[in-house]
């Protein structure tokens, strides 16, 4: 094997986006990083913050009886979820709608007895808690509205009861009734007893107030906050305006619009919506599609299985797929052999799902066919992107990239239309792409690949410590705080202030081009000289970027360009950065079921194990704030 081969094989290994596991070892006269990827597995981190300095072993002596032990740089954790504690509503400074720190009580005469007034003087004996934000809300709505908001007179107003009807009905927007739940007074009460009514009416308007705030807060951002869940998660937090809320629904005429207006806008969101009231009204009872565990089918082959198989096309399917392959359907009598009309049915199938349209029905196919997850795991499935969904933009936007990491794909929105969708490689279960949302800047012709310190500690480091040189053979430019040496001149014993990279070449792990959207995780979507991975239906298989089956295609779509175009830049064989015309949102998300261009949601293998996660976090979440009820 020659030099230059050795080299590809080495950047391909320590890409980004590439792991090790299919590539074929060199020559064993040939020095590379086989034994050192390939003889002891380390965690690592898929890429760390720029300008990380993990603590390295001091350098020791030229020839030292014992090396320093090897540094490492490790990967973000997954947590034990911590759900905020409720906060007393404290209304005791405001209970008395004239009385006021600023008056003088004693030149004041006593404030009328109004229904109003008698049940705010009883807010000080209120006992409420809420969520910080919520709760905080309700205290500021109070201080500076005399008024109240859900009685009227000595009675729950309709007000209250188109809100008690949304909050109901909570669960239908992928939220939890029981966090609003609120105690709702009796229409008959005892006149004798006033004060004890309007204590009653005094709860019912503190806590009204505060579930339908936190029912605010949650349907606009989610009850969760993300980077509660692990390191991979990566969001700014929503603001939400709960006293501009509390002040409309104060004012509104029609409290159950307003309220509903404050989910997610989205298609996106409407289509998951959807999807569960389905969900709910399917029933398992139905006839399931039964496959025998381990059936692989291939065309010309003869299978007793073939009639379970297209039996699960026919009920899994989509009613555009049964309508153009109705004549295949009808004509099938239940035989065993797999015949070509057969062989193009079961294709269709799979390029509807998104599998490799090959013919071949093995576990990927099966697990379709059967119908994937069980009617509960999908519907908890949905109600997880319904909470995801409220991390992101409530409208995702006109034009955006959308990588969703369990479908392995990437699609590209504008006009309000999805143009078109492309196979991606994510990172691999040790080396996972973040779930974050970003703004796509650049376009890179050519480019150099600069090794994320990760790489650099964990998988370069031993190989470098008995043979500096390595890097010099290979090609790689190395500097030293900013100084270009050889890697031979590079004291290996720490890796503070070095840096490397791969120039542009036909060997370079980017291949041609890479498209950024700058992030602290130095995740970006890429080329790549190697297309195999793109044939696997399962793609979780790099170092944490995202790399693009068709990245020329990408890159025209960004730029507002043609293919051809980014070919010719390509073609000059320069490194050259171009900025984006107009900057384009990017999400880099984790929705194990999401809506396809057609608004039908699908569902996909919980590839990083995350959802496990949401409902811990769920169930974090429903016992602090149902602890009381």
């Amino acid at each position: 094997m020659t030099l230059k081969k050795s080299a590809a094989l080495t950047a391909l290994l320590i890409t980004c986006a590439v792991t090790v596991a299919d590539v074929a070892p060199a020559h064993a006269a040939q020095p590379n990083l086989l034994e050192l990827l390939f003889g002891k597995r380390r965690r690592q981190e898929p890429v760390p913050p720029p300008g990380v300095n993990m603590p390295m072993a001091a350098p020791g002596p030229a020839v030292a009886a014992k090396p320093a032990p090897l540094p490492k740089v490790s990967a973000p954790s997954y947590y034990t979820y911590k759900a905020d504690p409720l906060k007393t509503i404290a209304l005791d400074k405001v209970a008395d709608p004239v009385v006021t720190g600023s008056i003088d009580v004693a030149t004041v005469d006593a404030a009328p007895h109004t229904p109003e007034s008698d049940v705010r003087r009883e807010f000080a004996s209120v006992k409420a808690e809420a969520p910080a934000e919520s709760a905080r809300a309700v205290e500021e709505f109070y201080s500076h509205n005399t008024g109240l908001i859900w009685v009227s007179g000595s009675q729950i107003s309709d007000r209250a009861r188109a809100a008690l009807a949304v909050l109901a009905d909570a669960a239908s927007t992928g939220l939890d009734p029981q966090d609003y739940a609120v105690q709702v007074p009796s229409a008959v009460f005892d006149s004798a007893n006033m004060a004890a009514r309007y204590q009653e009416l005094a709860a019912f308007e503190v806590n009204l107030s505060s579930a339908v705030a936190t029912y605010v807060l949650d349907t606009v951002r989610g009850r969760i906050n993300p980077n509660r869940i692990s390191g991979y998660h990566d969001f700014a937090r929503k603001d939400v305006n709960l006293v501009a809320a509390l002040k409309i629904l104060s004012m509104s005429p029609d409290v159950a619009a307003y309220l509903k207006s404050r989910e997610p806008s989205g298609a996106h969101f409407q289509a998951l919506k959807a999807e569960l009231k389905a969900l709910k009204a399917e029933s398992d009872a139905s006839e399931p599609v039964v496959i025998a565990p381990g059936t692989l089918m291939k065309p010309g082959e003869s299978n007793p299985e073939l009639a379970n198989i297209v039996k699960g096309v026919v009920k899994h399917g989509s009613d555009a797929l049964r309508s153009e392959q109705a004549a295949t359907i009808a004509a099938y009598k239940g035989t065993p052999d797999y015949t070509p009309e057969l062989v193009a049915l079961v294709e269709a199938f799979q390029k509807e799902r998104g599998l490799k349209a090959d013919g071949i029905v093995g576990q990927a196919t099966i697990r379709h066919l059967v119908g994937g997850d069980s009617v509960a795991d999908r519907i908890f499935k949905v109600q997880v992107a319904m909470e995801q969904a409220r991390w992101l933009p409530a409208e995702l936007g006109s034009r955006y990239v959308f990588i969703n990491q369990p479908a392995f794909m990437a699609y590209y929105h504008d006009q309000d239309m999805e143009k078109f969708s492309m196979r991606v490689v994510v990172g691999s279960k040790s080396n996972q792409t973040y779930f974050f949302e970003d703004e796509i800047q650049t376009v890179e012709y050519n480019p150099y690949w600069g090794v994320p310190q990760s790489i650099i500690i964990n998988e370069m480091l031993p190989k470098l410590r008995s043979d500096p040189s390595y890097l010099d053979r290979l090609g790689y430019q190395v500097e030293l705080n900013g100084r270009a040496v050889s890697s031979s001149q590079i004291n290996w014993g720490s890796t503070k202030g070095v840096s490397v990279r791969q120039p542009p070449g036909d060997d370079n792990a980017l291949g041609e081009l890479k498209i950024l959207f700058p992030n602290a995780h130095a995740i970006y979507m890429h080329d790549t000289p190697s297309k195999s991975y793109f044939k696997k239906d399962m793609r979780a298989l790099s170092h944490g970027c995202v790399r693009l089956a068709d990245p020329r295609l990408m890159a025209a779509a960004v730029l507002g360009t043609s293919v051809e175009q980014v070919g010719a830049e390509i073609a000059k064989g320069r490194n050259k950065a171009v900025s984006v015309p107009e900057r384009i949102p990017v999400y880099v998300s984790y929705f194990t079921a999401w809506p396809n261009k057609d608004g039908k949601v699908e569902f996909f293998d919980d590839v990083y194990g995350r959802d496990a996660y949401m409902r811990k976090a769920m169930e974090a979440t429903r016992q602090v704030r149902q602890a009381q009820s």
